[in-house]
């Protein structure tokens, strides 16, 4: 990456530097979840068909509310600012984890589900939906794909960081670092973050408690409108929905039961599924952060778009036929392939809308992923639970992963269905209705 484009991150850096610390947090304490749930809720148990319902009627329950939940964030994010939505949804994590910190038994448990589920309505594919506006309203259009991989691969960077630590401290002490690094982002973010949205100062007026819920239900329809005349005025966004849908569908619903299918498989634990995590994510910072703006000038956002989406239906179907303990380590290294969706995405839902509707847009894509979300535990969670336990109809425990697999062929026949854009094109819905607004430019620009 050329020093200029380190020159645009310059404007991101009171972003991602919270965002990495986040990160981090979070991801430090997957792979011990699965240990600590399955202890608590089936002591003496390899297996815990149990804490495959709970997790995903969690996941259910999350993809309910988030449809509702994720484009109003979008709306108010364009609308009140793009920092205080970060500030809240940053902070979401840490009741649940400090549950945890707390006490493990089942009970305790039980209580970190009710509070995780409502820490992941707020603040699942937020925060990324958030970021990405926070990041178009800075970033010019040409450059934008680049930038969103490397918010992608510092993700990435993240997940390594947050995996080293998993694997090397002590169960005891995991839950008390990961708050501890979840208050230090949200307090970094508080101080230096500096607001892109310019805000319309509004009339402190005695007003009726009815008069104003009245008002935010007006304001909050209008928006909504305004949102769904962006979506249906915009073939790229009507496409990229059935892509993301289905990606979404397939992968979701892959990743909710992966863990538990590899530890009842094959016995794996903690310390297996730190070294899958790990592998991804070092060949996901180098794909990211260095390959990626190179294949995308010669490729374009589709082009990397269907080889990432390839790349997803070889690491579904390796999972689904594993026959020995060493291929689902081949089977994550496409891993490294398929993480390149998020960011051709994202860059393509940009490019396809403008700086004022960035948030709109990007929410309402995350609602469509959340409605797949909501759907694929529904045939996930009972078909893993069946082909793992000794009443399987046949022998193949990853069978419900070959399924899966299904929903992701689909993407790709939408994706290859996808039209090519000119990145110097002005965004399909402008044209006569926001006038001098269809010229985008950064809001932050560096010296």
């Amino acid at each position: 990456m050329a020093s200029g484009d380190f020159r645009l991150l310059r404007p991101l850096v009171h972003l991602l530097v919270p965002l990495f610390i986040h990160w981090i947090a979070e991801e430090m304490t997957v792979s011990v979840l699965v240990d600590v749930t399955t202890r608590a809720l089936c002591p003496g148990q390899s297996s815990c068909a149990k804490a495959i319902y709970i997790n995903g009627l969690q996941q259910t329950v999350v993809g309910i509310f988030k449809m509702v939940v994720l484009p109003i964030l979008g709306q108010l994010a364009d609308e009140y600012g793009r920092k205080p939505l970060l500030l809240i949804t940053i902070s979401t994590s840490i009741v649940p984890f400090a549950i945890l910190a707390w006490d493990v038994s089942r009970a305790a448990v039980y209580i970190y589900f009710v509070l995780r589920t409502i820490s992941y309505i707020i603040s699942q594919g937020s925060i990324l939906c958030i970021s990405v506006a926070y990041a178009a309203d800075v970033i010019e259009v040409s450059k934008r794909s680049t930038t969103f991989g490397w918010i992608t691969g510092l993700f990435s960077v993240s997940h390594v960081l947050g995996n080293i630590l998993a694997r090397f401290l002590p169960e005891g002490w995991i839950f008390e670092v990961s708050i501890f690094l979840l208050v230090c982002a949200t307090l970094y973010m508080k101080i230096f973050l500096i607001e892109t949205v310019k805000v319309a100062p509004r009339q402190s007026e005695n007003r009726s408690c009815s008069f104003i819920v009245l008002e935010v239900l007006q304001d909050r329809w209008n928006s909504m409108k305004d949102t769904i005349f962006v979506f249906s005025s915009s073939t790229t966004l009507k496409r990229i929905s059935f892509i993301s849908f289905y990606y979404e569908l397939g992968m979701s619903g892959i990743s909710s039961i992966l863990l538990y299918y590899l530890k009842s498989a094959f016995g794996f634990n903690k310390n297996q599924f730190s070294e899958i995590l790990l592998m991804v994510s070092f060949g996901s910072i180098f794909s990211q952060i260095l390959v990626l703006p190179h294949i995308n000038s010669l490729m374009g956002e589709k082009g990397v778009l269907c080889i990432a989406l390839i790349a997803s239906i070889a690491y579904g179907v390796l999972y689904g036929l594993a026959w020995a303990p060493w291929v689902p380590y081949l089977s994550a290294s496409f891993g490294v392939i398929y993480v390149l969706v998020k960011p051709s995405t994202c860059a393509i839902i940009s490019k396809a809308v403008i700086s004022s509707d960035q948030g709109k847009a990007q929410g309402l894509i995350a609602a469509v992923q959340s409605v797949a979300s909501l759907l694929s535990p529904v045939v996930m969670s009972p078909l893993t639970s069946l082909f793992i336990s000794s009443d399987a109809p046949f022998d193949c425990k990853g069978f419900s992963i070959l399924v899966a697999s299904i929903s992701l062929i689909i993407s790709l026949g939408h994706a290859s269905l996808l039209h090519s854009e000119n990145s110097n094109k002005l965004p399909e819905h402008e044209p006569g209705q926001y006038g001098d607004e269809t010229v985008e430019a950064p809001l932050l620009t560096q010296p």
